[in-house]
């Protein structure tokens, strides 16, 4: 392969969107939350957005709640630069690529293990390259970890110039009060890849938050969820279910009175069900809940999804109204 030559400034500008060029060429920095990689749970790689140069790894990354993609490290095999930043008053650590020489975000010494480094990065400095096309374009190298976390089959990855297959993906959908501290704990969780806040259960099409409210169209606020079962098991995220909210108490969580409050698990097949039933039967054999528990199982509907300002509201409104608590196993 020929070595990266960086386009001319003119070409620059015409290759990157105008954020793109503020973030990497004139160390500009997006908005929190309001980027593309911020809460991206898919598998795959982080690459360049000027040069392609891998530069991190999802299998690294983590919530770290504040607005921009976060990870632990950089993707192995990689060599990005870091350079002493004194701007806006302060001492950091500036992140930059190294053949692109782009400038990528910042690092920090406040997180989680095994380095206990935050880089915080910019998703204009970055593209997203999913599991299943990283063969497709030139990173079969880099599948080893992927094929390591189950996510993709060693036969596939051993095809270097395949496709490679993406992790499974299943679908669930539970309800257990307020959807916003419901959606806070949830998305945390490892192997769950995606979330969507919203109303099921009832009769009206489309219904607006508004109307749900009324205790009148049958709904239930609810969670969708997309999960890797290969990561997490349905069993295992109902007894997640199960531990972050009363199941006791009908059509109430705390403060949250009303129908569209009530503990329920929507299932979508009959293996779902099965496995809600027992889960729920063990649950309330256990002595956990000093009540009987009235969660409902009843076949899933169609799900709505919320208005936008409800998705991910605890992440955007930290210290905002929060009823739930993920208690210990």
């Amino acid at each position: 392969m020929n070595p990266f030559q960086k386009p001319q400034e003119t070409d620059l500008k015409k290759k990157l969107t105008p954020e793109q060029y503020k973030v990497t060429q004139q160390c500009g920095t997006e908005p929190p939350f309001r980027n593309a990689y911020w809460d991206n749970k898919k598998p795959g790689i982080y690459v360049d957005i000027v040069s392609g140069e891998p530069l991190f790894s999802s299998l690294d990354k983590f919530d770290s709640g504040s607005g921009w993609p976060s990870f632990t490290r950089p993707i192995e095999g990689s060599d990005v630069v870091e350079k002493k930043d004194l701007t806006h008053g302060m001492v950091r650590t500036e992140v930059r690529s190294k053949v692109g020489d782009s400038h990528l975000g910042h690092v920090f010494d406040d997180g989680p293990g095994p380095t206990g480094q935050r880089f915080c990065i910019n998703s204009a400095s970055l593209r997203f390259v999913q599991v299943e096309r990283m063969a497709e374009e030139g990173f079969g190298a880099y599948l080893g970890p992927f094929v390591k976390a189950g996510l993709i089959p060693v036969a596939t990855a051993a095809t270097a110039g395949g496709k490679a297959a993406a992790g499974s993906r299943e679908t669930a959908i539970l309800a257990g009060g307020c959807f916003w501290g419901m959606e806070e704990i949830l998305r945390k969780i490892p192997g769950v890849l995606q979330t969507t806040v919203g109303y099921t259960g009832g009769s009206l099409p489309n219904p607006t938050y508004k109307q749900v409210c009324t205790g009148q169209t049958g709904h239930a606020e609810a969670i969708e969820l997309v999960f890797d079962p290969n990561r997490i098991s349905y069993e295992k995220l109902v007894g997640v279910f199960f531990r972050m909210h009363d199941p006791t108490t009908l059509n109430q969580q705390h403060n949250d009175r009303g129908t569209q409050y009530r503990s329920a698990i929507f299932y979508l097949d009959d293996q779902q069900r099965e496995i809600a039933e027992a889960v729920k039967a063990k649950v309330d054999k256990s002595g956990r809940w000093k009540r009987p528990i009235v969660t409902e199982i009843t076949p899933a509907s169609t799900f709505f999804a919320a208005e936008g300002y409800h998705q991910d509201y605890l992440v955007k409104n930290p210290g905002g109204y929060n009823c739930h608590l993920l208690l210990p196993e």
